[in-house]
């Protein structure tokens, strides 16, 4: 998916919402577990239910690699199910790879290639060559790391480094590789009063946000500081969603609580662009 695309389904929807798929089988519907494939199918009632309210979906890797092949087997079909049915919407893989060129080159190959993501986020902490290798894939997006919404975010990349903080010298040298158009930040909803700094760096770069909600992030202060001329933003919701109930009922309130971030981003984006 170009980036185009992605802002003509956030315009489309009037919403840039992202589902994460964090799948704990001890959180699921306990109805679900009598199936094969539970993980799986969970995960495509909340698609169903869903999939007209996000542009994005993020399963976290570790949620499936805890079951193993198993696990790995329900994430591939999970997003061949997406890229089958809804070739709309963007998907990220929450890996936070990151490690030396080769090794860096088949976790590419491995989220871009075999299982067919549009983008996949990376840790930049070994710097340029553990980087550029996921940038070389036409159309497809690297999400970098950059302002976590972790308490352990202040042990190092607030850090002031020759009189600036150290994430704003990440962000900097990261617009100096081959590619780096093709690189989205992560930055936590938590660190709201950040994103004025960080959009003088990036102003253009679509920022992954995870932390509203659950984690305390105000979507209206993200939005104040962090929102573009393209909205460039992507704002995550995993268990306010996906764990809204683990009851029979659990699409239909999945469907409600996507439904309540949708309709408030639609606000959002009607009062900024006059829509």
């Amino acid at each position: 998916m170009t980036i185009q695309q992605l802002i003509d389904q956030i315009r489309i929807k009037k919403s840039f919402l992202a589902v994460g798929l964090d799948v704990d089988l001890n959180k699921i519907p306990q109805h679900l577990l009598e199936l094969e494939d539970p993980i799986f199918e969970f995960n495509k009632a909340i698609i169903d239910a869903t999939h007209d309210l996000a542009v994005a979906y993020k399963p976290n890797t570790a949620f499936y690699e805890a079951y193993g092949i198993k696990g790995w087997m329900s994430l591939q079909k999970t997003i061949h199910y997406i890229n089958e049915n809804y070739p709309n919407i963007f998907t990220i893989a929450d890996a936070k790879r990151g490690d030396i060129g080769n090794t860096s080159s088949m976790y590419a190959k491995a989220f871009f290639e075999d299982l067919n993501f549009d983008s996949v986020t990376v840790a930049p902490y070994m710097g340029k060559d553990s980087v550029e290798p996921f940038l070389a894939f036409e159309n497809k997006h690297t999400i970098m790391l950059a302002l976590t919404s972790n308490e352990g975010a202040f042990d190092f990349q607030t850090l002031n480094v020759d009189g600036k903080e150290l994430y704003k010298h990440v962000l900097e040298t990261s617009k100096t590789w081959k590619n780096s158009e093709n690189l989205m930040y992560v930055v936590g909803a938590t660190k709201a009063e950040y994103f004025t700094e960080i959009r003088k760096i990036v102003p253009d770069s679509f920022l992954l946000v995870p932390g509203v909600g659950a984690q305390g992030g105000s979507l209206s202060e993200v939005c104040k500081y962090g929102m573009n001329t393209t909205v460039g933003l992507l704002i995550n919701s995993s268990r306010a969603i996906i764990y809204a109930s683990n009851g029979t009922d659990f699409v239909e309130k999945a469907r409600a609580e996507a439904l309540k971030m949708q309709q408030e981003m639609s606000a959002i984006i009607s009062l900024k662009f006059k829509v």
